[in-house]
């Protein structure tokens, strides 16, 4: 198996490994290490502690219906009056983000209408900011604080 820690293009977290498992404080259980939740626990690090997104508005692995299937997101960031705000999705390091990437956090949108799109691999790093009207998406040159976008609502 590939190096299930890589190097991420995101600042140190402190995250609580032990063998083949990492530690989710958000869900508040210990789960499987694999690389696509190294990235996930990194990132969700990142974006609680630097971009100041609170931990009890994200949601890991959440269930939505989209087309009448069922499908789970890896995390959707909710407004504190519990709308919808943010899908996340995110991939291992080896995996390129690319179109078909592009078009798998589209379709979970089609059933939520978010306003606000992220996706990594913990090396790039993409937000987008979605135009609902004619369904484009506005990329950001960084990830925004939560008050930021927040306040765009």
């Amino acid at each position: 198996m590939a190096n299930r820690t890589p190097v991420l293009n995101l600042p140190a977290a402190e995250l609580k490994v032990d063998e083949n498992m990492i530690f989710d404080p958000v869900r508040k259980k210990w789960v499987t290490l694999t690389p696509e939740e190294w990235v996930r626990q990194n990132f969700i690090a990142y974006l609680i502690d630097s971009r100041k997104y609170p931990k009890s508005l994200i949601k890991i692995e959440a269930s939505i219906n989209a087309f009448n299937k069922a499908r789970r997101c890896d995390a959707i960031i909710y407004t504190r009056e519990v709308s919808p705000l943010v899908i996340i999705e995110f991939k291992a390091p080896d995996i390129e983000i690319n179109e078909k990437t592009f078009k798998q956090i589209a379709f979970y949108n089609s059933s939520l209408n978010v306003p606000f799109l992220i996706l990594s691999n913990g090396l790039d790093h993409y937000f987008c900011e979605v135009n609902p009207v004619n369904k484009t998406c506005k990329f950001w040159d960084h990830i925004p604080l939560y008050q930021e976008i927040n306040s765009l609502i």
